[in-house]
């Protein structure tokens, strides 16, 4: 089993067979995205590529953390991501394909870095809504002074319940009698 500790594998040389990799993914190279959605992280790759005389594939599984902000309470937030992916990878100076799991290389390429592929699969792993996690007993585990704000009911110290509405609104509000 290979360690390597950036993520460009070099295929030049090597002969057809299947070759093991290790990739750990840290806040260093998440900063290098500037994505706001994911802050960081630790996310493990396991890669395995199988290289042919004409063609390799490269099948990636990955587990681990990543930190986010939570879209109620707008903490910090630790979310659990997993998946399996695989990139089939052709040796061409022509042919270009649609597919996103394709990528032609040209003949005379060396080696190839899987940076750019690995940093989508994390993101497309993220959930689209991150929360923290309910207790046990159904209650929200958000920020309680967030919540509070939240759930705060309109009252006279609230501006909101005595903000007046557009006359001309008003004619909806018959039609659902």
């Amino acid at each position: 089993m290979e360690h390597n500790d950036d993520t460009t594998i070099q295929f030049s040389g090597l002969k057809p067979g299947v070759y093991h990799y290790d990739f750990a993914l840290d806040d260093s190279f998440f900063s290098t995205y500037k994505n706001e959605k994911i802050l960081g992280g630790k996310v493990v790759f396991d890669v395995k590529m199988e290289k042919k005389e004409r063609l390799i594939m490269i099948f990636f599984d990955y587990s681990g953390e990543v930190r986010t902000t939570c879209d109620r309470c707008l903490d910090e937030l630790t979310m659990p991501i997993a998946g399996s992916e695989s990139l089939c990878v052709k040796f061409s100076d022509t042919e270009q394909s649609d597919d996103e799991d394709v990528v032609f290389l040209p003949e005379k390429a060396h080696s190839i870095d899987l940076a750019q592929w690995m940093y989508e699969y994390v993101a497309v792993a993220m959930p689209i809504q991150c929360v923290h996690p309910d207790d046990a007993e159904g209650n929200p585990t958000c920020d309680p002074e967030m919540m509070q704000y939240l759930t705060e009911e309109a009252t006279p110290d609230n501006p909101e319940e005595e903000r007046e509405t557009d006359p001309r609104w008003d004619v909806l509000k018959t039609l659902k009698k």
